[in-house]
């Protein structure tokens, strides 16, 4: 061999280790950005009690808008009590007009009635409205943040910390589908005087009509409540109730990666506990998903492999290690993207290159648990790595950047 094909050798052979590292430093950063957030779901019969249905009901997970159904528990139980009227007059204040969207367009110096904060939390999860009743019953944001985290420990919330009163983005706001549930049922139970107005659709507010988000409400018969909520770092959350031939359920759904996903689960889930059946674990997961994002842009480019599509076959043997000492036939790690041409979408899994085929061959990530192995190896198993658990979002702090809905 010539010294000049020697070195163009060597040159090669470090051009592709180059790209190896550099896609497996992407998927790193893969990881840590799709975990923005966990998910979580739970189905309980309101008559019983019993957990009809749960995945991940004790994962702590940003609540988003979800937070207002403990600010409107509070505004109910100072109605209950005599300590507001239903028409009493709320001042708006500067902090409470400049809240970010979503919001009714308050303006410092104004007030607003106790009801139409109430309708206007309920329907357009306003943040200006909740901030307002905030401030009347607590004094202010901060100690009406720690009514509400204490009034959840009342009602059996070990897992849930408020420190605002409208969901907005706070890193150390957490809670559970397991204690939204909880809530939930407390809000029936405790005011039914006032349950109707978590099935209000619609009202109108100085001269403008104002509409609901929640339009699963629209679709599924006997759905009478309770709330949305979406921050980007929750994804999207619901809190349901529906009734069906006198039976009532209550489910809560948290970190779904659309508007849609999140209530055909909660329509799957309703329709499942009312019939008595067992929803599938893996749709919750499914309903989780993982977010775009421009890492997942940035390991398409370093890797060599086309973008891929996975159907959600058993896998058949766990992905292979990487080959340290012969970097020519190391599989090259990229991630696939979901399937367009299924309405329902399919997980994101991974792909390897097959070595005596060009194409790309879909390798699905095994599912927690079903390792033919368990014990004391699990930490080093090759299907319980950070790769391989891209659909398995655990909890983060990292303040989000949008408002929730």
């Amino acid at each position: 061999m010539s010294i000049a094909s020697e070195k163009s050798g060597q040159l090669l052979n470090r051009l592709r280790g180059m790209i190896a590292a550099s896609a497996f430093v992407a998927l790193a950063i893969v990881s840590s950005v799709v975990h923005a957030g966990g998910y979580g779901a739970i189905v309980i019969d309101a008559t019983t009690g019993k957990v009809v249905e749960s995945v991940n009901p004790d994962e702590q997970i940003h609540p988003a808008s979800l937070t207002k159904m403990m600010t409107l528990y509070l505004t109910f139980q100072a109605l209950q009590s005599g300590k507001l009227q239903i028409d009493q007059q709320m001042p708006v204040s500067a902090w409470a007009a400049n809240k970010a969207p979503t919001k009714l367009g308050l303006r410092n110096g104004q007030t607003v009635s106790v009801q139409d904060c109430i309708l206007g939390m309920v329907t357009k999860s306003a943040n200006d409205a909740a901030t307002v009743m905030a401030e009347g019953l607590g004094g202010s944001e901060a100690h009406f943040a720690e009514m509400m985290t204490a009034q959840a420990r009342l009602l059996g919330m070990a897992d849930t910390n408020f420190n605002n009163a409208s969901g907005l983005p706070d890193p150390d706001q957490l809670t559970t589908a397991n204690d939204m549930v909880k809530l939930a049922m407390a809000l029936y139970r405790d005011f039914p005087q006032d349950s109707h107005y978590f099935a209000t659709k619609e009202f109108v507010f100085r001269g403008q009509l104002v509409r609901g988000h929640n339009h699963l409400m629209d679709r599924y018969p006997g759905m009478d409540g309770l709330k949305t909520g979406f921050t980007d770092a929750s994804g999207f959350n619901l809190a349901s109730t529906a009734v069906r031939d006198g039976h009532r359920l209550f489910g809560v759904v948290l970190g779904s990666r659309t508007a849609a996903m999140r209530d055909q689960l909660m329509a799957r889930l309703l329709d499942d506990g009312f019939e008595n059946q067992q929803t599938p674990a893996v749709l919750v997961a499914q309903a989780a998903g993982v977010r775009e994002s421009a890492a997942l842009k940035v390991l398409a480019a370093l890797s060599p492999i086309a973008t891929a599509q996975a159907d959600t076959l058993p896998a058949t043997r766990p992905m292979p290690r990487r080959n340290h000492r012969n970097i020519k036939n190391a599989p090259v790690v990229a991630v696939a993207r979901r399937d367009r041409h299924n309405g329902k979408g399919a997980p994101v899994v991974l792909a390897r290159r097959d070595r005596h085929n060009s194409k790309s061959a879909p390798v699905v990530a095994r599912r927690a648990g079903t390792c033919p192995r368990p014990g004391a190896h699990a930490g080093t198993c090759p299907h319980r790595s950070r790769a391989t658990k891209l659909a398995d979002r655990t909890g983060s702090k990292k303040p989000p950047s949008l408002a929730p809905a």
